[in-house]
């Protein structure tokens, strides 16, 4: 969801691990389509619309298509990315600088305000849910685009009636918003890093869990005024919230609780039909057209969608049309203009960088295969980087099940982590004290507003974790160091046999590769609210001293643990002020919790407990 303008200058985060420093291409990876050298910079000529939508609402649109190309009667495709972020810079040279394949191709490429933002009318309405279509005023993100891609179809001359759309992160969801009751012309479409479900995996919660910071401030940027403003607080955000107490304090300090979404936060905190209705994946009952779904490994603010659309939309893949590339990149860190991200993070190097790897080899490809019928695309489903070792990898299914066994890595006394497990799983595997007061930060202190000054935000997730090492508010549990390496791919799933002496409580697990000098990084990581164990929408109290068990994914990996490293798992309560503090007593709103409801509580971990993983074999 990060603006245009702060994601295009993105650093891509790469593992700090002692890894292959080259990138092994398998054999019959598919080339970018060949391209003259004279039309690498290929001249685009710059137009405006406002085009109207079923319902009167006029909604704004820059054009780009290649100069001459109506004289030398070329028909060209379109490619459509809508926006909440504003489409002003849309120009000759951010086409060629973002995608110099596909530009140096020839589409013609539409951006698109969308209802209610910048210079388009209407109002905007975050993360629009569809609605049934029984009137012109019944209208959503799916009917603008078909009411956009209908306009340009009929008024683009020269055009050959087929239509890509694509985007990455709040335009990777409008992405799939075309792939839902699509418009017959377009051909194939690309949700990158897309908003999916915000409350179960994507930017505002995750698993119940409230994503303070970057809810307090994405928004401000987005309801709070028709363009997108950062907003910068200047101070350590650590120190705010905790001052604040809780959201509804922060809320207030910020002049933002009438703001439409941050209302929800405030009144609906639980998976309730408001949150239901806005997410995507339940609507992917069908495959309508051709999709290429895409994520980063480390994307601190949608990797779960990428991930969740695919697994939603493979069961009715019929003709082999569905894929998904998972890269060692963070927020759209494949993306931006001039940029060959992927090749090194800190003292890493990948060799060929892999977002231009990517672009050349996948995107492109896919784009000249659905909207031009050009050959060179030949993903079969799967492309993914396996870190660790460095090196791309294709897999018929996710996750791959050929050449992978399931194994369990077990929480174990005395900090062990293993594959056996404990005879005796009743057995206390480790406790700590859990303080509201001194929550754990989510990375190294002062922590600055999501896009503000200085900010770490888009690299949290490589950030080294040995920061917490001294906390004695968590629980480790390490491998001895591997006599070979050991390599995890698929989904990786947490689950926790615990206790604690509160009535409510937070779980983060993290799998973390430990270098031989010590360096932590994480692979895979998630939080649980426990209120939520039962039932995401109607939350309960936990009984204080009883063992109960919590279950959740930790989302996808492919990663290789080097000989020499060590395989560990982090426990804690609390990650602040990523996500909101859990006072630790069951209260019915913790937006709105009362200082005396934040106590201490002893938490207990058994010898059960463990992470499910799949280990190739």
């Amino acid at each position: 969801m990060t603006p245009i303008r702060s994601r295009l200058c993105l650093c891509v985060p790469i593992l700090a691990l002692a890894c292959v420093s080259t990138v092994c291409l398998p054999h019959g990876w598919a080339q970018a389509p060949k391209v003259s050298a004279e039309r690498a910079d290929a001249p685009y000529t710059r137009s405006e619309a406002m085009i109207p939508a079923r319902d009167g609402v006029k909604l704004h649109v820059v054009i780009l298509r290649p100069t001459g190309s109506e004289s030398r009667g070329e028909p060209l495709p379109f490619l459509i990315t809508r926006t909440p972020y504003g489409v002003d810079g849309a120009s000759e040279k951010r086409v060629n600088g973002s995608k110099p394949e596909l530009a140096a191709s020839g589409y013609i490429f539409v951006f698109c305000d969308i209802r209610g933002r910048y210079k388009s009318e209407g109002q905007f309405v975050m993360n629009r849910p569809i609605v049934p279509h029984l009137a012109p005023t019944d209208v959503d993100e799916t009917t603008d685009t078909r009411d956009t891609v209908d306009w340009v179809l009929k008024n683009v001359p020269n055009n050959s009636g087929k239509a890509g759309v694509l985007g990455v992160s709040y335009p990777g969801f409008l992405a799939m918003m075309a792939g839902i009751d699509a418009h017959p012309a377009v051909k194939a479409v690309s949700p990158q890093a897309p908003m999916t479900d915000v409350w179960m995996g994507d930017d505002f919660f995750h698993n119940g869990a409230f994503r303070e910071t970057y809810g307090f401030d994405y928004v401000q940027e987005l309801e709070a005024q028709k363009t997108d403003g950062t907003v910068d607080m200047k101070g350590d955000m650590y120190d705010f919230f905790l001052k604040n107490g809780n959201f509804a304090g922060a809320a207030a300090t910020a002049g933002m609780t009438n703001l439409p979404t941050a209302k929800m936060f405030l009144d609906q905190p639980a998976y309730t039909k408001f949150w239901q209705d806005m997410a995507v994946e339940k609507r992917l009952t069908k495959v309508e057209v051709p999709t290429l779904e895409v994520g980063g490994w480390w994307d601190q603010e949608d990797m779960w969608g990428t991930q969740a659309e695919y697994e939603a939309l493979k069961p009715h893949d019929k003709k082999g049309e569905v894929f998904m590339v998972l890269g060692p990149w963070n927020h759209g860190g494949w993306a931006g203009p001039g940029q060959t991200l992927g090749s090194n993070f800190g003292s890493q190097d990948f060799g060929e960088p892999t977002g231009t790897e990517y672009r050349k080899t996948i995107e492109a490809p896919f784009f000249e295969k659905y909207l031009k019928g050009r050959p060179g695309y030949d993903l079969k489903d799967v492309a993914s980087f396996r870190t660790g070792v460095n090196k791309w990898m294709r897999y018929d299914a996710w996750p791959p099940h050929k050449g992978f066994k399931e194994e369990n890595l077990y929480l174990l006394p005395a900090q062990n982590l293993s594959r056996v497990e404990a005879a005796d799983k009743t057995v206390v595997a480790a406790t700590y004290v859990a303080d509201p007061a001194d929550p754990v930060p989510y990375r190294n202190r002062p922590i600055q507003s999501t896009y503000g000054d200085g900010s770490k935000w888009r690299t949290w997730l490589v950030e080294d974790q040995r920061f917490v090492d001294a906390r004695k508010d968590l629980a480790k549990f390490s491998t001895p160091v591997l006599d070979k390496p050991v390599t995890v791919t698929g989904d990786v799933k947490a689950d926790l046999f615990a206790a604690t002496t509160g009535s409510d409580a937070d779980w983060i697990v993290k799998l973390i590769d430990v270098a031989p000098d010590g360096t932590q990084t994480m692979i895979v990581d998630e939080i649980f609210r426990g209120r939520y164990r039962k039932s995401f929408e109607s939350p309960e109290p936990i009984v204080p001293g009883k063992i109960e068990e919590y279950k959740w994914s930790l989302h996808g990996a492919d990663h290789t643990f080097l000989k020499g490293h060590k395989i560990m798992v982090e426990v804690q309560s609390s990650w602040f002020p990523l996500y909101d503090r859990n006072p630790q007593t069951f209260v019915p709103n913790i937006m709105s919790a009362p200082a005396d409801a934040y106590k201490k509580a002893t938490v207990s971990l058994y010898a059960g407990s463990h992470l499910e993983i799949a280990v190739a074999d």
